[in-house]
C-alpha cells in the first residue's frame, strides 16, 4: 500500500507540473510571437514483482508480474506554429510568415533569436538605431546593427516582403536603405530544432546543442525564405479553448490520484485496526 502512496503522489506533482505550464500558456495568451508549451511525461522505475510466472497447470506465462512506480515529467516542449498575423498602424511593426527568427544582440553582446517584431527606434550616433522594447539591436544579414540615417524621417520607414528596409525615394517608388556598398535587409535565421532552443525572457532564445547552429536564410538556397509584413505584429498561438479543456483534464487526473492517496490511507488504517 505504501506504494500506491508514493505513485499517486508522482501523479500529482506532474499534474502540478501540467497545470503550471497551461497556466503560463492561459496568462500568454496576448503576448506577441508566444509559442505555446506543452508538457509531456514518461513512466518511473518498473519493480519487478514475480520474473517468471506459471499458470494453474505449470506452464509458464508469457509475460513476467510488473507494476509501475508512478510517473514523471519528460519534457516541456514549445509549438512553434504560426501565430495570427495583427493589423497595426506602427510602421516598426513587423510580423514573420514562416520559420525565421530576427537576430538581436543583448547588453551582454550574446546574439539572442526572436519572432517579436514589435521594434522601435533609439537616437546614436549618425542616426536611429533599430532595436527591441528592450534596447537591443535587432541586426541586418551581415550582422550589423540596423541604424536608420538622420536625412531619413523614421517614420517613413518602409519593409518589404524580403525584409529590405528602406523609405519612399523621389518618385515615391520603394528605395532600399544601402550601407557600405549592399542593400539593408533583416538577417532572418532558422533552427534545425527550434524546441531546442534555450528561453532568456522577454521573447528571446538563445541556441543550444539541442537547436542546432543558426541557418541564415539569406544567400542559403536550402532554406525557404521567410516573409515579413510591415503594420502587422504576429499573435501568440495559444488556443484557448484547447488551453481550457486540457486544464479539466490535469484537474481531474491530479483529482483521481489525490483520491488514490485517499483510498490507499483508509486502507492501511483498516489493516493497523485489525485485532
Amino acid at each position: 500500500m505504501m506504494r500506491s502512496l508514493w505513485t499517486a503522489a508522482s501523479g500529482m506533482r506532474a499534474q502540478q507540473l501540467n497545470v503550471d505550464t497551461i497556466a503560463n500558456n492561459i496568462s500568454n495568451v496576448n503576448t506577441t510571437a508566444y509559442k505555446s508549451q506543452e508538457a509531456s511525461f514518461k513512466t518511473l522505475l518498473y519493480q519487478n514483482l514475480q520474473s517468471k510466472s506459471t499458470n494453474n497447470v505449470g506452464d509458464e506465462k508469457p509475460v513476467p508480474a510488473e507494476v509501475g512506480l508512478g510517473t514523471r515529467l519528460s519534457a516541456i516542449t514549445s509549438q512553434f506554429d504560426q501565430g495570427n498575423l495583427n493589423a497595426s498602424t506602427r510602421p516598426f511593426d513587423v510580423a514573420i510568415e514562416g520559420d525565421g527568427f530576427f537576430q538581436i544582440r543583448n547588453a551582454s553582446g550574446e546574439l539572442l533569436y526572436t519572432r517579436d517584431g514589435t521594434l522601435n527606434v533609439s537616437p546614436v550616433e549618425g542616426g536611429n538605431l533599430l532595436c527591441t522594447a528592450d534596447g537591443c539591436p535587432v541586426l541586418d544579414q551581415y550582422g550589423n546593427d540596423i541604424i536608420l540615417p538622420e536625412r531619413y524621417n523614421a517614420s517613413d520607414v518602409e519593409i518589404d516582403k524580403n525584409g529590405y528596409i528602406g523609405f519612399p525615394g523621389p518618385d515615391g517608388n520603394f528605395q532600399p536603405l544601402q550601407e557600405n556598398g549592399y542593400l539593408v535587409k533583416f538577417g532572418l535565421y532558422q533552427f534545425n530544432n527550434p524546441a531546442g532552443l534555450s528561453k532568456e525572457g522577454s521573447n528571446s532564445f538563445a541556441v543550444t546543442p539541442a537547436s542546432g547552429e543558426a541557418m541564415a536564410e539569406f544567400g542559403n538556397p536550402n532554406l525557404e525564405p521567410s516573409m515579413t509584413h510591415q503594420y502587422y505584429t504576429e499573435g501568440s498561438n495559444v488556443d484557448v479553448a484547447n488551453e481550457m479543456v486540457n486544464l479539466i483534464v490535469a484537474q481531474r487526473a491530479y483529482e483521481m490520484n489525490s483520491k488514490a492517496i485517499q483510498a490507499s490511507d483508509e486502507m492501511m488504517q483498516q489493516a493497523n485496526n485489525l485485532r
